[in-house]
């Protein structure tokens, strides 16, 4: 019979100085997973990503109190979101002799003379033209789609943890946004307007997050080694390409917007400050965004359609009897679904410096399968409770927001680096045109589905 010696182990002791427990574990594992961050670059780009969607997300949440309910409210998605396509359309090709800090001031002003735009316009209770509302939205769209594709690009200069501090930012502007709103309305008493009025405010926040906590002089050190940084109120001249450390650079990336990098190479001269804005740098471009699509845009394009599909369009219509949910009224059912979804997004925002996916196809086909689950519930009636719908929900945010910030992530580690500032803020164009393409699927599904709804016996759509 064997002997205790040879069939227990003794117990392990703690190494000296090593973690003694679960958190002490816990603590060192994060502490190496952070090492090297700058706590003031990472609070900068986190209140970038918070001030420059929570505006879209405050005016989504007012949406019913700006218009009332006779006009559809696709029509304020639209307003907040194609100018933002646009600008992220049209700006990577010029955007790049403006400094970043002319941006900025430009950003926070639209910002705020929009917000104060909407909330000043007379209510439509009052008679007020939804004219002067949707100009205030322009503006605002205007500015979140210039500071979007200009922050991310920004990141190109600061590193990954700048980029996974945007992320959360942007992913915790949707419980900030929406939570904000609801409380200031009902549980502080605040009218609409003044609501609005305040929020007027909080692009000055921007300003700060850019004048006094970001280490600006990190920035201005690197210029010399890149083109169109901006820092500087002319451009300067990309440094000579070439050498030893580039070929081996650009072999590692020869299939990966090669030929856009080889072409700009041979056309250096019209990278200077006269020919910033010509043809020839325009149609390099271009070139750089067909090496983009099918690795990074197309992804994040096919995501965006599906979740905001499925929040304008199919959401509305996943509604329950009263008695089987923890609801009192069907209006409380659309709230809480965009609050579950907003849990998810902030949370996969916030994942990259502890998971990384490397397949973005992946996800965005798991959210078109999403898409296709709830459309036929929605048809058919086939999910037994709202509890699955809530986890469906949660899913659905959590694969949007892995796809968002692992796509720019994937573009910092793949595209050569002397494309990667205009790669990173041309390719946030996707996810404002999927939010664009959406916002028309979403109004034909809305009525469809409760047309077929109501004509199956189930009318609670009417009943919001």
């Amino acid at each position: 019979m064997p002997r205790a010696s040879e069939t227990e182990e003794a117990p392990m002791l703690p190494l000296p100085g090593a973690p003694s427990s679960s958190w002490a574990l816990f603590r060192e594992r994060f502490k190496a997973i952070f090492s090297g961050a700058d706590p003031r670059v990472c609070i900068a780009f986190w209140l970038f990503g918070l001030i420059n969607n929570v505006l879209y997300v405050i005016i989504l949440s007012a949406a019913l109190d700006l218009v009332g309910p006779s006009i559809p409210k696709g029509l304020i998605l639209l307003a907040d979101v194609i100018p933002s396509f646009l600008t992220k359309l049209v700006a990577p090709h010029f955007i790049h002799v403006v400094p970043y800090s002319l941006r900025t001031l430009i950003f926070v002003f639209l910002s705020a003379v929009g917000m104060l735009a909407v909330a000043l316009s007379p209510s439509y209770e009052d008679g007020g033209a939804i004219s002067s509302k949707i100009a205030g939205i322009i503006l605002a769209s205007l500015s979140s789609g210039g500071g979007e594709l200009s922050f991310v690009g920004l990141t190109h200069f600061y590193g990954p943890f700048s980029l996974a501090a945007w992320g959360s930012g942007t992913g915790a502007a949707g419980l900030v946004g929406a939570g904000a709103y609801a409380l200031a309305t009902t549980s502080m008493g605040l009218s609409v307007r003044t609501t609005l009025l305040a929020s007027a405010c909080l692009p000055a926040v921007m300003l700060v997050s850019f004048f006094a906590v970001l280490p600006r002089s990190q920035l201005l050190s690197i210029v010399p080694k890149y083109q169109s940084v901006g820092e500087n109120e002319q451009l300067v001249q990309p440094r000579e390409l070439g050498g030893e450390d580039d070929r081996e650079m650009h072999g590692e990336h020869d299939g990966l917007l090669g030929s856009s990098v080889r072409e700009a190479e041979d056309q250096k001269s019209i990278q200077s400050a006269r020919g910033a804005l010509g043809w020839e740098n325009i149609r390099i471009n271009l070139r750089r965004v067909q090496g983009l699509f099918f690795p990074f845009m197309l992804p994040l394009l096919l995501v965006f359609i599906a979740e905001y599909t499925i929040n304008q369009g199919v959401a509305p219509t996943m509604l329950f009897p009263l008695k089987e949910t923890p609801f009192e009224h069907f209006r409380a059912f659309y709230p809480t679904y965009n609050a579950i979804y907003q849990v998810g997004v902030f949370i996969s925002r916030s994942s990259t410096p502890f998971f990384r996916i490397h397949n973005l196809y992946l996800p965005s086909i798991l959210q078109v399968v999403n898409l296709a689950v709830l459309t036929l519930h929605a048809l058919f009636n086939f999910i037994p409770n709202v509890y699955i719908i809530f986890a469906i929900i949660f899913w659905e945010g959590l694969l949007g927001g892995l796809v968002y910030v692992n796509t720019f992530a994937e573009i910092g580690d793949r595209v050569p680096i002397e494309d990667r500032e205009f790669s990173l803020g041309a390719t946030t164009v996707s996810d404002s045109g999927g939010i664009c393409i959406a916002g028309f699927v979403s109004m034909v599904f809305e009525v469809w589905l409760c047309d077929w709804q109501t004509a199956h016996g189930r009318d609670y759509c009417r009943k919001l």
